[in-house]
């Protein structure tokens, strides 16, 4: 069953640092969020690999929205 990467706070998808087929360590960041003025990283809770990132930069998401899926 794939791991979910969700936000954890309402904002605008600053950055996309990894993509769809990178491994990724648990604590790496996938996504870094604006919101306030201030850069937040979501980070993968778990290693594994990227199955599909869910945004792109510049799109809005609110607090649970999906980022991406891991496997």
């Amino acid at each position: 069953m794939p791991n979910e990467i969700r936000a954890q706070i309402t904002g605008t998808v600053w950055k996309v640092e990894k993509q769809a087929g990178d491994a990724v360590a648990e604590g790496d960041v996938v996504v870094i969020l604006e919101s306030m003025k201030m850069e937040i990283p979501i980070e993968a809770e778990t290693a594994g690999t990227i199955v599909e990132v869910k945004v792109k930069e510049g799109d809005p998401v609110t607090e649970g929205a999906l980022i991406a899926t891991l496997q």
